[in-house]
């Protein structure tokens, strides 16, 4: 895949990189794809990686491993308790652990929890016609809420999440059902919450493999870019 900035305006709030100096997150928006039911290629693979995850963790609790560990404490730094809301990753690697299949949902979704549960790190897709710009990265409000995919009114106060010009609509925790990727969707943004540990250069590789592997699932385009510290937003 021919690597291409990203032309999507997004930024990062003032108060996040002021809590977390380090704090990036990858950006990639898809277009002209084709978002279907899951081939059934997609759909093994999540299953054995599901199974051999069961057999890592079997003694282990999610929290333990460096990756999800660093997202905890990010989420704690931001103000909020980490072992009550959790992060993506580690929600549905707690789930795997306990032998809770995920659910099959589309093509995008599928391939999206893949990717959390490969780098363990949450990860956010949206669908773009959907999204209002600017995007700006910050910490909730008490006017920010929503309904989220699990049916349940969300208070995004005091959570670290993604607006736009009409609110609130995507977290590490749960996204909503405003800017959801269906089969009808045809451009999408994806967050990646990377580890802010991660260099630069490491970030970029994995950014780069993720828009590489979707594209050669759902074809179209992919244009990438990493937003960091720099990207600030007062």
């Amino acid at each position: 895949m021919e690597k291409v900035i990203a032309l999507i305006n997004v930024s990062i709030s003032e108060n996040i990189v002021n809590t977390i100096p380090d704090f990036k997150i990858g950006i990639v928006c898809y277009y002209d794809i084709v978002v279907d039911r899951s081939p059934q290629m997609l759909r093994g693979r999540l299953a054995l990686f599901q199974e051999n995850l069961k057999v890592e963790f079997e003694s282990a609790s999610p929290s333990s491993d460096p990756s999800i560990k660093e997202w905890r404490s990010i989420v704690k730094k931001l103000g909020i308790d980490p072992s009550k809301y959790r992060h993506s990753a580690e929600a549905l690697l707690r789930r795997v652990k306990k032998g809770d299949s995920i659910a099959s949902i589309n093509s995008a979704v599928d391939l999206n929890n893949f990717f959390s549960l490969q780098y363990r790190i949450p990860f956010g897709i949206y669908d773009l016609d959907r999204i209002h710009e600017p995007v700006v990265i910050r910490v909730g409000r008490a006017e920010d809420q929503y309904e989220a995919l699990n049916g349940r009114q969300m208070n995004m106060e005091n959570k670290l999440l993604s607006s736009d010009q009409k609110g609130a609509f995507g977290s590490p925790f749960v996204d909503s059902m405003r800017t959801m990727v269906t089969e009808q969707t045809k451009q999408a943004l994806q967050l990646i919450y990377l580890r802010p540990s991660m260099d630069a250069i490491e970030a970029v590789k994995l950014i780069d493999a993720v828009a590489d592997m979707f594209v050669q699932l759902h074809g179209g385009r992919a244009e990438v870019q990493l937003i960091h510290s720099a990207n600030a937003a007062p």
